[in-house]
């Protein structure tokens, strides 16, 4: 048997950040992962400033070899309506892909990895967590998404219950004769409301990468919805007419829905195992980086991993992204006060598309990088 201080189950941005985080705290770190890396993860991919800065990282480093797509623009629509375009007149947001940023993240990460290895037993012995009959620590970080096991652990884990958003996506490299029809341009990624405001799709072209999907909170008819707006913007000359493979699949909880404890005795959940996405936009990426931060802090500084003692991460969770019972708005991309008709008119407006759409819901330009605790 192998002993750690703590085990990760997930080495995706939740994972490998907290890992990264704790380098230098003389903890003992194992990071577990079903897949290996680079792997092929579906996200339309798109990362604020806030994020670089929060994980140090040097954008010129970064750009060796990676796609790194600057963002100034945003075309924003209803469907069946014609698109808005607003034009920020700076970066306010990257396109990356999923496969080179997670394993650039993991990359920097010094703690062993156990990656290609399914997590199949988790037992409780003698006050420890022991992971496949193989290691063992008295502390299990959750980091493996919507599904993972380590969230099984707590109250019902991952089930039916949950109010969940369903997604498909498609991302390829276009060929010259696709890049050349495809009218989508990179620096303005295009995202598309769902009549009913139950979901939204967008059209994200990274250099020459082009990523499509769709998300609803109702995921009834979901493919249908997808069909229906990929036709559409293929008539319109924004998408090739000719897309390869298949939409892949996932699914992931909005903040405001989940009910999730994070903590337990010896247990934390981070990411989107916590169900931490934003709630407007459904983005993960940054809840994902902040919520392992603030874990390291609390792990860093905890003499002992009980509930209560853990309980102190809870709290910072709430204070940064709100409280899940009081100060959540019910309704997923949109606030109870924006509903037909008045968001087809609101949609079609240069200051709502711009203001609360893209900077408040997307951007989040009114909370500040969270920085490394000195």
């Amino acid at each position: 048997m192998e002993y750690y201080d703590l085990i990760i189950v997930g080495a995706g941005p939740a994972g490998s950040t907290l890992a990264h985080r704790l380098q230098n705290s003389g903890k003992r770190v194992l990071i577990i992962d079903k897949q290996t890396f680079p792997r092929d993860k579906t996200c339309a991919g798109w990362v604020t400033p806030a994020v670089f800065e929060s994980l140090e990282i040097d954008q010129k480093d970064y750009r060796k070899g990676r796609t790194l797509q600057p963002i100034q623009r945003f075309r924003i629509g209803m469907m069946g309506q014609p698109a808005v375009e607003n034009n920020h007149h700076k970066v306010v947001s990257y396109g990356i892909r999923r496969c080179e940023f997670d394993a650039y993240l993991l990359d920097r990460v010094q703690a062993p990895k156990a990656l290609a290895t399914p997590v199949k037993s988790i037992e409780r012995k003698a006050g420890n967590w022991v992971i496949n009959n193989t290691w063992e620590a008295p502390l299990l970080i959750g980091a493996g998404g919507h599904f993972c096991p380590v969230a099984r652990l707590l109250g019902d884990g991952p089930g039916s219950h949950e109010t969940i958003v369903a997604a498909k996506e498609v991302e390829f490299e276009m060929t010259h004769q696709q890049a050349e029809a495809c009218q989508a341009q990179g620096d303005k990624p295009e995202l598309w409301f769902c009549k009913d405001l139950k979901g939204y799709a967008w059209v994200f072209r990274k250099g020459n990468y082009l990523n499509i999907g769709l998300g609803r909170e109702d995921n009834h008819k979901l493919s249908d919805h997808l069909e229906r707006f990929v036709e559409e913007m293929k008539a319109s000359g924004r998408i090739p007419g000719d897309l390869p493979g298949r939409f892949k699949g996932h699914a992931y909880l909005l903040y405001a829905h989940a009910e999730r404890p994070l903590v337990d005795d010896g247990i934390m959940l981070i990411g989107d195992a916590a169900g931490l996405a934003y709630t407007q936009s459904g983005e993960g990426i940054r809840p994902a980086i902040e919520s392992a931060m603030m874990a390291a802090d609390v792990i860093r500084d905890a003499t002992d991993y009980s509930a209560a003692s853990l309980q102190v991460y809870g709290d910072a969770i709430a204070e940064r992204f709100g409280n899940r019972a009081t100060d959540m708005e019910p309704a997923w991309q949109v606030p109870d006060w924006v509903k037909m008709p008045l968001a087809s008119a609101l949609m079609r407006s240069h200051w709502f598309t711009r203001k609360v759409v893209t900077e408040k819901w997307f951007l989040h330009q009114e909370m500040p990088p969270l920085k490394r605790a000195v």
